[in-house]
């Protein structure tokens, strides 16, 4: 089984090569590695180089955001599951994904594990413990996500799904999860473990503004699919308050 791992970054010097590195220290699992670039101009490209021999792909250029950069490296990815560690992010060991699939069958949509957040200059300080369970179609309307970074899905159901749809620049990742869980059809394997530590401070909760308008999308979004609206979002937001630590 190969897994693709994808790694969006822009202007990200100071952290992209602890992600590079905690990608490459996995053990034990065939891992097709992909790097998404959106033209840096700090040097960010150039410490990538520096692991140039050991990443699969790499390509850069400027893209309209995150999600179509995330889409870029799904339309590039051959391994049979495919997940993404952020440039600020880094996994929580090196055998962390040896671990969540160690005893997948193929068959499973998706696998997903825990997260940490951590605090951005002190990554051995966790702030809030995004601990998920097990799936159940009534979660959906309770708010519930898996963390989308500790989330690996098969790529075929990626690509029946489209990927992200990049009208939403804050929640496109609510939106997929949304969709690809909803299917009844779809089995899901949750193995408890924290995955990834994620640092504080990302684009969607860095100000009031994104937010709101986080909030918004993820409103619109579950609007468009007949699943609720502000009220799951409220729900959702709820759910996060006993996560912090």
């Amino acid at each position: 089984m190969k897994v693709s791992i994808i790694t969006a970054v822009y202007n990200n010097h100071s952290m992209v090569a602890k992600a590079i590195e905690s990608v490459l220290a996995q053990k034990n699992i065939k891992i097709e590695y992909i790097v998404i670039d959106g033209q840096s101009t700090d040097g960010t490209l150039e410490i990538i180089e520096s692991y140039r021999d050991k990443i699969d792909v790499l390509v850069s250029g400027r893209d309209g955001g995150i999600y179509q950069a995330l889409n870029k490296g799904l339309s590039l990815a051959t391994g049979d599951y495919v997940g993404f560690l952020h440039s600020d992010d880094f996994f929580a060991n090196d055998h962390v994904l040896e671990k969540l699939f160690k005893n997948i069958s193929g068959q499973e949509a998706a696998v997903y594990g825990d997260l940490d957040y951590v605090l951005k200059n002190n990554v051995h300080k966790v702030v809030r413990h995004w601990k998920s369970m097990r799936f159940t179609p009534k979660l959906l309307k309770m708010g519930w996500m898996p963390p989308h970074p500790a989330l690996y899905v098969r790529r075929d159901i990626f690509n029946s799904l489209a990927g992200f749809d990049p009208q939403y620049k804050i929640a496109a990742d609510y939106h997929f999860i949304l969709r690809l869980f909803r299917e009844q059809k779809h089995v899901f394997s949750y193995v408890p473990g924290v995955v990834v530590k994620m640092r504080t401070g990302g684009a969607s909760n860095n100000s009031i503004g994104n937010v709101y308008k986080k909030f918004n999308e993820q409103r619109r979004i579950l609007n468009s699919l007949g699943m609720g609206g502000g009220v799951v979002v409220l729900r959702k937001m709820l759910n996060k308050l006993h996560q912090f630590v």
